[in-house]
C-alpha cells in the first residue's frame, strides 16, 4: 500500500484519510464472501471509464441481464478516461473500492498488483490467445483482462496536403516544414498535450520513441541521460520546441477530447490519437472522413518510425465481492464481448486474436466501411521495424518502478521547461531526469 499512496499525484486525498481507506479495504478482503448490501442481494460495483453513450449502454444492458440470471446486482459507474485512476484511489480511500476497474495503463497496474490489491485473473486470459505486448504479467500472474490496443499515431488532412502539395513526412524536419505550411488562417498546425496528465504521455512521445530513446535499461538503470540517449532526447526536446510555434495556446491543459476537438473542427491540420479519431469524425463531421490519413512518429533522421503503445483493460480488487466480479468478468468476456467491443469499433483494437475471424465482429458496418483501416492496425502489431514503447512499459518486465516512473512525470517537465520557460534542452532533461531518479530511489 505505501507505494500506491508515495504516488498519488492527482488526488487531494490526505495520507491519514488514504491509510483509513487502506485499513478498510484490508478489512474488506478478509470477507471475501459477505455480501456488501442488506439481505441477500450481491452487488458487484464497476468503475468504467469508457463513457461513450454506446458503451454504457451495453454495460448497463450487460449488467440487468446478469442480475436477471444470477441475481447479482452489478452497478456500473462511469467516469471520462483521464478521471479513472483519482476515482479508483477516492474509493479505496473511502474504505469502498470498486470490485473491477477499468486501467488505461499497465502503470497503474504495477501499482496496485505491487501493494496486494488485484486479483489474478489467469483462468479467464488463458482461455484465448493475444496479441504481442499486451498481457503484462508480473511474477506469472494476469492481473488484467486487456479488452482493446489504444495505439496512438498521427492523423492528417489529405485535403490540405493535396493543396499545398505536401506528402506524408519521412523525417522531424519535413514534419516540422508540414505543420508550418498548414498554420495559417485561424488553423494551427498540430497539437499535442503538453501537461502533467495520462494525455500527454500517451499522445506527446512518439517523435523521442522514433529517435529510439529509453528512459531505462534492462537492469532499471536510468539511461535518458547517459551518453548514447541524451543526445537523441535533446533532438526530440529541440524539435517539439520548434514544432510548438505551430500549436494553439492552451496545450498545458489538453486532455484526451481535446485532440479530437481539435481535429475535428478544423482547428489543427494534425493531432494524435487511436481509432476513436475516425469514430469521433463518423459522428460530427462525416464530410472530412474521407479527407483523413494516418501515419507513424518518424524519427529525426527518418529510419526509423515509432507509436506510443496504449491498451485498456479491466482489473479485480481485493475486495469483499472478488468471487463476484471474477464471475462477472468471466460472463462479460463470453457473451457480451463483441457487443461491447462493437461500441466503439474502431477504436477497440482487438487485443484477443480469435476476435480478428470473428464473423459477428467482422459484420459491423464502420468495420466494413474502414476494412483499410483495420488493416493498418494490425499491420502494427506485425511490423518488426515499428518501435512501439511507453513511459509505463519501459524495463525488462511489469514492475511497481513504472508506476513510479509514470507518476514523475520527468518528460513532461523537461518539454515544458523547453517549449515553456525556453530552458536550453540539455538543462531541462537533466531535470526531467532527476524526478525519474527521486522515484527510482
Amino acid at each position: 500500500m505505501k507505494r500506491l499512496l508515495d504516488n498519488l499525484h492527482a488526488s487531494s486525498l490526505n495520507r491519514r484519510t488514504l491509510l483509513t481507506g487502506a485499513a478498510a479495504l484490508g478489512a474488506a478482503s478478509l470477507t471475501t464472501s459477505m455480501p456488501r448490501a442488506f439481505g441477500q442481494t450481491k452487488q458487484v460495483r464497476f468503475l468504467n471509464s469508457e463513457p461513450s453513450r454506446e458503451s454504457v449502454a451495453v454495460l448497463q444492458k450487460a449488467a440487468a441481464d446478469y442480475e436477471s440470471q444470477t441475481g447479482v446486482s452489478v452497478t456500473i459507474d462511469t467516469v471520462p478516461p483521464g478521471e479513472a485512476w483519482a476515482k479508483l484511489q477516492a474509493s479505496i480511500a473511502s474504505g469502498q473500492p470498486y470490485d473491477i476497474a477499468t486501467l488505461a495503463f499497465a502503470a497503474h497496474v504495477a501499482l496496485l498488483a505491487g501493494d496486494d490489491m488485484l486479483v489474478p485473473l489467469n483462468d479467464l486470459v488463458q482461455k484465448h490467445e493475444w496479441g504481442p505486448r499486451i498481457l503484462f504479467p508480473i511474477n506469472d500472474q494476469y492481473y488484467w483482462y486487456p479488452y482493446d490496443y489504444n495505439l496512438c499515431w498521427m492523423y492528417y488532412r489529405k485535403d490540405l496536403y493535396a493543396e499545398k502539395g505536401l506528402s506524408v513526412p519521412q523525417n522531424q524536419a519535413q514534419m516540422l516544414e508540414n505543420c508550418t505550411a498548414l498554420t495559417s488562417d485561424n488553423r494551427f498546425g498540430v497539437m499535442h498535450p503538453l501537461g502533467n496528465n495520462s494525455a500527454a504521455q500517451w499522445m506527446s512521445l512518439g517523435y523521442m520513441w522514433a529517435n529510439d530513446v529509453n528512459i531505462i535499461d534492462k537492469s532499471w538503470n536510468l539511461i535518458l541521460d547517459n551518453d548514447v540517449m541524451k543526445p537523441r532526447a535533446i533532438a526530440y526536446l529541440d524539435f517539439m520546441k520548434s514544432l510548438s510555434g505551430t500549436m494553439p495556446p492552451g496545450l498545458t491543459q489538453a486532455e484526451f477530447a481535446t485532440a479530437l476537438a481539435q481535429f475535428s473542427s478544423d482547428q489543427v491540420a494534425h493531432a494524435p490519437y487511436a481509432g476513436r479519431m475516425i469514430e469521433y469524425l463518423e459522428q460530427k463531421a462525416p464530410d472530412m472522413v474521407e479527407n483523413v490519413g494516418y501515419f507513424t512518429f518518424p524519427s529525426e533522421n527518418g529510419e526509423k518510425r515509432a507509436i506510443n503503445h496504449g491498451y485498456d483493460g479491466w482489473v479485480v480488487l481485493k475486495t469483499g465481492m472478488s468471487e463476484e466480479a471474477v464471475k462477472f468478468l468471466d460472463w462479460l468476456t463470453t457473451d457480451r464481448y463483441v457487443d461491447f467491443l462493437h461500441t466503439a469499433p474502431l477504436h477497440f483494437q482487438p487485443a484477443r486474436l480469435d476476435i480478428y475471424e470473428d464473423a459477428k465482429w467482422r459484420s459491423n458496418p464502420l468495420i466494413q466501411k474502414h476494412a483499410e483501416f483495420i488493416e493498418f492496425q494490425k499491420n502494427l502489431l506485425d511490423d518488426e521495424d515499428l518501435i512501439i514503447r511507453s513511459v509505463d512499459t519501459q524495463g525488462p518486465a511489469p514492475d511497481v518502478r513504472q508506476g513510479k516512473l509514470f507518476e514523475a512525470y520527468g518528460l513532461p517537465e523537461a518539454w515544458q521547461l523547453r517549449l515553456l520557460q525556453d530552458v536550453p534542452a540539455a538543462e531541462a532533461l537533466e531535470r526531467g531526469a532527476e524526478l525519474y531518479r527521486k522515484a527510482l530511489a
